[in-house]
C-alpha cells in the first residue's frame, strides 16, 4: 500500500457516515452509497492499513456516569524542556481526557471531567504537585454546545445521504 492514500469521493462519503454512527452495517452504507456491503469492507480494510482509520470508540455522556464537571486547564511550565515529562506525568491522572501542547501563553492545555467542584480541587492537586508545572489557570465549562469530528464532505452532501 502507498504510503500516501489517496481518498477518493466514496471513501470520504464512508468515513462521514461511519463517523455519525460507527455501528452502520457495511450492506446499509453500500445500499446508501450503491456499491456493495464488500466494497465498503474492501475500503475501510484500506484506510484502517494507511493510518487513515485509527480505531472506534464509544462514546458515552459523562454527566450520566456521574462526572458533572468539566473544565479547563491551561498549564504554564517551567520551561519547555518539562512538556515530555509533565505529559508523562499527566497521563496517570485519569480524569484528564484530552491534552494539548501550545504556542501561546499556555504551555499545555487541557480538558478535565470531574464528578463535583470538590473532586476538581483534588485533581487540580494532583496536577499542580508535579515540579515542572509553574502554575494553571482553570476555566469551568457550563455547556457543550458543538462536540462532532472533522467534517471531510460538505455539509449539504452529508444531509443528502442521511435521507
Amino acid at each position: 500500500m502507498p504510503s500516501t492514500y489517496e481518498l477518493d469521493d466514496l471513501d470520504r462519503k464512508i468515513l462521514a457516515l461511519l463517523m455519525e454512527n460507527s455501528r452502520r452495517p457495511y450492506t446499509e452504507l453500500g445500499a446508501k452509497l450503491f456499491v456493495s456491503g464488500g466494497t465498503i469492507h474492501v475500503r475501510m480494510n484500506k484506510l484502517i492499513a494507511a493510518g487513515i482509520v485509527t480505531g472506534q470508540t464509544l462514546m458515552v455522556d459523562p454527566t450520566k456516569l456521574g462526572y458533572d464537571v468539566t473544565a479547563f486547564l491551561g498549564v504554564y511550565l517551567k520551561s519547555s524542556s518539562e512538556y515530555q515529562p509533565a505529559t508523562a506525568y499527566l497521563r496517570d491522572i485519569q480524569e484528564i481526557v484530552s491534552a494539548h501542547y501550545l504556542t501561546g501563553v499556555y504551555s499545555i492545555f487541557l480538558k478535565v471531567v470531574c464528578r463535583d467542584t470538590e473532586h476538581l480541587r483534588d485533581v487540580l492537586g494532583k496536577i499542580q504537585a508535579y515540579e515542572g508545572i509553574q502554575r494553571t489557570e482553570t476555566f469551568m465549562s457550563l455547556e457543550e454546545s458543538i462536540n462532532r469530528p472533522v467534517q471531510i464532505i460538505p455539509m449539504d452532501d452529508l444531509r443528502e445521504l442521511r435521507d
